[in-house]
């Protein structure tokens, strides 16, 4: 990335403790590799604004998950919006479940309207084939 590159974009090149010290909202798009893990982590999360936000649908291991619960239990930022985590599905006792700055979704912030058509569709489908196989086992007569 080149300040001239971000410009023909409409951006402004920034460091990466500049981006977390200005940003109203960080999110992440990052590919989980040796170098992504815990890309985000005390340092990052503790440069952020009260009033920013953090938002994760990348893969949860990019950020230091200890660190953004301190973050946000004492209110250092203003909230978080996770759609992964870094064991999933979420523990029922889980903290991010019960912190009223987190928005916490299961693992769907990928998918698209035709998507979830597809997925409902066949889920439909299927109950209906199940429940029609169950009235006809009703019906039916052993001898």
């Amino acid at each position: 990335m080149t300040p001239e590159v971000a410009g023909a974009g409409g951006a402004t090149l920034v460091s990466k403790d500049e981006l977390f010290r200005q940003a109203h909202v960080v999110t992440i798009h990052l590919v989980l590799s040796s170098r992504s893990r815990r890309f985000v982590g005390a340092a990052e999360l503790e440069r952020m604004k009260p009033t920013a936000r953090l938002i994760n649908t990348s893969r949860g291991p990019i950020v230091d998950e200890a660190a953004l619960i301190k973050v946000l239990q004492s209110r250092s930022i203003a909230g978080a919006a996770l759609d992964v985590f870094d064991q999933e599905p979420l523990p029922a006792q889980h903290p991010f479940r019960t912190l009223p700055n987190v928005l916490a979704t299961p693992h769907v912030g990928y998918v698209a309207e035709s998507l979830y058509r597809a997925f409902y569709e066949d889920t439909v489908a299927s109950i209906t084939a199940w429940l029609d196989e169950q009235a006809t086992d009703k019906g039916r007569v052993d001898l």
